[in-house]
């Protein structure tokens, strides 16, 4: 796909992406609309009055959809219940089914709810690795999609029900993994196949998604997506989600980093931050995410951006020089500011405390001061290290395009990227920064981090820091957890689980263990992670040591023990 320029044309000017109205009951996404938020909720429809309540929740913390999961027939007809009751209790929200493997519970569903989700990976398709696929079997299968996607467009069209294509990166099906590979691309042209068989068919009440436990997986997916729909003419709504991205500060990074990545380049009609917590608790940090980007549509004019340097669907690590241990390929340093002693977390341990000997010598620089002067002092001395810093309301735009002048000056000066906060929320310190310094390190810029925020302690900023790189996965420092938010399928307390294998493990530094409430996505979506705990049945886990199976359907109670003693056996 020869678009960068397309994907360009806006970086330097915050605009949303345009897109057509997708109307779900009373609540329309894209267009001209509010970007929109929601949840999902944990409970099993089976459980009527636990869903009722749970979706009361949501909506009253400012939900603006609800999801549910339904596995079967009798799961979506329980749909319908809920909804009755809802609006017994004066709750309108509208209800998204969301179905996998399952096209008779779609079926149902699209006849209760507003809007139905479907997985292109396992719609139809199952998912068998290794399968090979000649073109007549391509194609083969391709016609069985159209033909069930079609029943279900034809409810769709006959109850004004919206339909949502929901990629998931780790569940792919084989005839897609076969042809271009378990990558961004093969999301895209997952979604691809079922939205045109959509407008074949004269329907365009669609919202799409492409979600990732692995963030930069995930923004190469959207971004590829973006340019491919505009390429055939469509503009379909974008929903946008990191999943299994956890709890607490790395679940509220993680989705910082990705989400906020998107809504920087105007991508985005409707979010939701998947946390293994309450479903309500997303609403409120979706809240900060959005209301942080509303205000830069009218910031001061950036410099013109040369897309020929920019590189938005790899990542290509920006090519530096070095100076001790910042530039050159090492692993970007977090700075911190700080005065006096301080006590840091093994884990989170500065590489420089700001106004140190070591600092000292940096040159301080905004993309407005990069003038003849400063140019020519750089070209003299290349090791000289640059601070980049901003006070542009849109400053993750300006800061990427001062690395894409240093790229069209030639220069390769180490650089650090500072942004300063005066915050007292932590949470919201954690968002906005995850949100303006993550997309810079997705795309392969920056040699250091710096977040000045004096409110704050600067043992709490350097966990940040450190949490954020991880997040763009350019510095690798704990112990990685992939866990999903949970739903109606979830088959053991998520939020205690994880928090015992927590307890045990966040010694193991490098390490990504997946926590996964079923099988649904749980195996896939935690393919890269080198230890996964995935409910199997009711007190029932299997244990993966990566994609294997090592010990299924253990005892629950057992089961943590035992994935302790299989990370002591095996690790390296």
């Amino acid at each position: 796909m020869d678009s960068i320029e397309k994907y360009c044309e806006a970086l330097n000017r915050y605009a949303r992406a345009e897109t057509i109205p997708v109307r779900v009951g009373r609540t329309a996404i894209g267009g001209q609309n509010p970007v929109r938020l929601q949840s999902m909720a944990n409970t099993g429809t089976c459980d009527i009055e636990a869903s009722v309540a749970q979706a009361l929740r949501i909506a009253e913390a400012g939900g603006e959809l609800v999801r549910f999961t339904a596995q079967g027939r009798i799961q979506a007809e329980n749909l319908g219940r809920i909804k009755v009751r809802l609006l017994e209790t004066g709750c309108d929200a509208p209800l998204v089914a969301d179905i996998h493997f399952s096209p008779e519970a779609a079926l149902i569903a699209a006849r209760h709810v507003e809007k139905v989700r479907i997985n292109p990976g396992n719609f139809v398709d199952k998912k068998r690795d290794g399968a090979e696929y000649s073109e007549e079997k391509f194609a083969a299968e391709r016609d069985k999609v159209r033909q069930r996607l079609r029943e279900l467009i034809a409810v769709c069209h006959e109850r004004e029900v919206a339909l949502s294509v929901g990629v998931n990166h780790g569940s792919l099906s084989a005839r897609m993994v076969s042809r271009w590979g378990d990558t961004p691309r093969g999301m895209v042209e997952s979604a691809l196949e079922f939205l045109r068989i959509c407008l074949d068919e004269g329907f365009d009440q669609v919202v799409v998604s492409m979600k990732s436990s692995n963030v930069r997986v995930m923004v190469q997916a959207y971004r590829l997506l973006a340019v491919a729909m505009r390429a055939e003419g469509m503009r379909f709504p974008l929903h946008l989600g990191v999943t299994e991205a956890g709890n607490g500060e790395d679940g509220r990074v993680k989705s910082a980093v990705g989400i906020g990545a998107l809504l920087a380049d105007g991508l985005g009609d409707t979010i939701r931050v998947s946390l293994t917590e309450a479903p309500e608790n997303e609403i409120s940090v979706a809240r900060k995410l959005l209301d942080y980007f509303q205000k830069r549509e009218h910031h001061a004019a950036i410099h013109p951006v040369n897309a020929s340097f920019y590189h938005p669907f790899e990542y290509q690590r920006r090519q530096s020089t070095v100076n001790g241990i910042i530039g050159g390929g090492q692993p970007p340093v977090v700075v911190v500011s700080a005065t006096g002693e301080q006590e840091f977390t093994t884990d989170a341990i500065p590489d420089f405390i700001a106004g140190s000997h070591e600092a000292s010598g940096w040159m301080y620089l905004t993309l407005p001061r990069l003038t003849d002067k400063t140019v020519a002092a750089l070209r003299r001395d290349e090791t000289q290290v640059i601070v980049l810093e901003t006070d542009n309301v849109n400053g993750v735009a300006e800061q990427r395009a001062f690395f894409l002048e240093l790229e069209h000056l030639g220069l390769h000066n180490p650089v650090i990227v500072k942004r300063d906060y005066a915050e007292t929320d932590l949470e919201t310190l954690q968002i906005k920064a995850a949100a303006d310094l993550g997309l810079l390190f997705l795309d392969g810029f920056g040699d250091g981090i710096w977040i000045d925020n004096r409110s704050i302690s600067p043992r709490t900023i350097a966990s940040l820091a450190f949490g954020i790189l991880q997040a763009a996965r350019v510095r690798i420092s704990r112990t990685e957890y992939i866990a999903c938010p949970g739903c109606g399928r979830t088959l053991f307390d998520l939020e205690t689980t994880l928090a015992r294998v927590k307890e045990v493990t966040l010694h193991l530094k490098g390490l990504k263990i997946g926590v996964m409430g079923c099988v649904v996505n749980g195996p896939g979506e935690m393919a890269d992670a080198d230890y996964g705990y995935v409910g199997a049945g009711p007190g029932r886990v299997t244990l993966y040591r990566g994609k294997e199976i090592v010990k299924a359907n253990i005892n629950e109670k057992d089961a943590i023990d035992e994935l302790l003693k299989l990370i002591e056996a095996t690790a390296k």
